[in-house]
């Protein structure tokens, strides 16, 4: 009786140990973390591409209870198109401001879940000085232990669709350019620890 009485209290330390499990916080891998954009060239003649090569920040996930949080930095500085002209116009006044504005913030909250994974962030992107709330989409997310690193890392893609102009970057409106951009990011993350 007395078995059945420890069996019983473990049981309920363990069912509570799980109810209650900690968020666990990653580091985003700069390495493997390349925010990417896809931004119209006057008015559909064709699609322009560009990544930033530098990016920081955290992501808490709690997978017990359906939250997280994101907390990204890009340097805006660090643009990549692949044409050097193009990379020094966006690094000025027209677009990017680096100068002014040398880092690009998301900061924000996991929202929608299924299965266990994150679907949806929401939060706030402040771009070129300017804050707007931005919805994520997230496609695919998957944690597992790193086969190297020996601890657990974390990957997911993300997208969205922004209006440049609302960030106070409309240049290019006056000669037929669309001011919708769309986000797509892979992002990599390892357990701090």
């Amino acid at each position: 009786m007395k078995s059945l009485r420890v069996l019983a209290i473990v049981a309920g330390c363990l069912a509570s140990a799980t109810a209650f499990a900690a968020p666990v916080t990653y580091k985003v891998d700069g390495k493997h973390t390349f925010p990417s954009f896809e931004a119209d060239h006057f008015g559909g003649v064709s699609v322009w591409r560009g990544k930033f090569n530098q990016t920081s920040g955290t992501i808490t996930l709690d997978t017990a209870a359906k939250t997280g949080s994101i907390d990204i930095t890009i340097d805006t500085a660090s643009v990549d198109t692949g044409q050097e002209d193009l990379n020094k116009h966006l690094k000025g006044e027209d677009f990017f401001d680096v100068a002014k504005f040398p880092t690009a913030t998301y900061k924000g909250k996991l929202t929608k879940f299924v299965d266990g994974k994150p679907t949806e962030a929401t939060g706030d992107l402040t771009l070129h000085g300017v804050t707007k709330p931005v919805t994520l989409t997230i496609r695919t997310a998957k944690c597992m232990p790193h086969p190297m690193k020996k601890k657990e890392f974390c990957g997911a893609d993300v997208t969205t669709t922004i209006n440049r102009e609302d960030f106070g970057i409309g240049w290019g409106k006056n000669f037929g350019f669309k001011m919708d951009v769309k986000l797509d990011i892979q992002v990599e993350t390892e357990v701090i620890g």
